[in-house]
């Protein structure tokens, strides 16, 4: 409630304090008063070996969960349930340093084709919904939560709620806009007039909000029809258009703002792919970059 997160954080937060209650319990520890600190770190060990109940965790699900639990101590000490904080000294494993992945332009290209295969209310939805998701880097949360009031087509802008329930608007180019204008004039009005009524942009077949879940189908779809197969996840089509706006030239505190990320240097992992581009480009055109 306090810092505004996400319910999917939420749920992953429940899940991960439950884990850590059970291997409290098992260590005999039934009062927080009564957990010390080598109790926090034999549970990092626990999550990065596994065990008969629990596979073993990768370094960014680990951390994710010590996080969890070090936001649990901090809080019990701060209403004044324990004296002293126990997961206070304990570090989250650093993952490693992954690039992002985002695919050539040409490839987004076919996979927003593929959208377009057949006729259809929920052709012009898959097709809208893409268009969006690549036109403004939104996240697919961000877009399923979208309403009809929060895109406004004449001025080419979306409203988008992000992490943290922190708003940002984003311009959207023309394509996304005609396939917008295109589901909202053909499409939704048949799909909306299978529920009771929603504000929601993104409906499914019985006129309720688009679940995020769905969202991803339509992706995956896309995707198998393009012949991008695995390729293709729920965040690369936001990779790509960072991607290639910094290829384009774009600023890296402007991609920060359309993404909107709190710190800048979470966009920068984006110019190590565009710098990998440029030195291909380089070995490859430079008639003195290879002997």
């Amino acid at each position: 409630m306090e810092r505004g997160l996400a319910a999917n954080t939420l749920a992953s937060y429940r899940r991960d304090l439950r884990r850590y209650m059970g291997f409290l319990v098992q260590r005999g520890r039934v009062e927080p008063t009564d957990i010390v600190e080598s109790d926090v770190t034999a549970f990092l060990r626990s999550l990065r070996e596994g065990d008969d109940e629990f596979p073993a965790l990768s370094p960014s699900s680990a951390a994710r969960t010590v996080v969890a639990v070090r936001g649990l101590h901090r809080f019990l000490c701060r209403e004044g349930i324990t004296d002293v904080d126990p997961a206070g000294a304990v570090r989250p494993p650093t993952p490693p340093r992954r690039l992002p992945k985002a695919i050539p332009v040409d490839q987004v290209e076919r996979l927003l084709s593929a959208a377009s295969v057949g006729d259809g209310p929920r052709v012009l939805r898959d097709r809208a919904l893409l268009e969006l998701l690549y036109g403004c880097g939104a996240r697919i949360s961000e877009a399923v939560g979208l309403d009809r009031d929060d895109i406004d087509l004449e001025s080419g802008t979306v409203v988008l709620r992000g992490k943290g329930g922190k708003t940002r608007i984003v311009p959207i180019g023309t394509y996304a806009c005609a396939a917008v204008q295109a589901y909202t004039v053909r499409g939704r009005p048949a799909l909306v007039a299978a529920g009771a009524g929603t504000p929601a942009l993104f409906l499914n077949a019985r006129g309720g909000r688009l679940s995020r879940q769905s969202a991803w189908t339509v992706l995956r779809t896309a995707a198998e029809r393009a012949g991008l197969g695995a390729t293709v996840s729920p965040h690369t089509l936001r990779h790509s258009f960072a991607t290639h706006l910094l290829d384009g030239g774009a600023d890296v505190r402007v991609v920060q703002e359309l993404l909107g990320h709190a710190s800048v240097t979470t966009t920068q992992v984006y110019t190590l792919v565009t710098v990998d581009h440029l030195r291909e480009v380089y070995a490859a055109a430079h008639p003195r970059a290879r002997g």
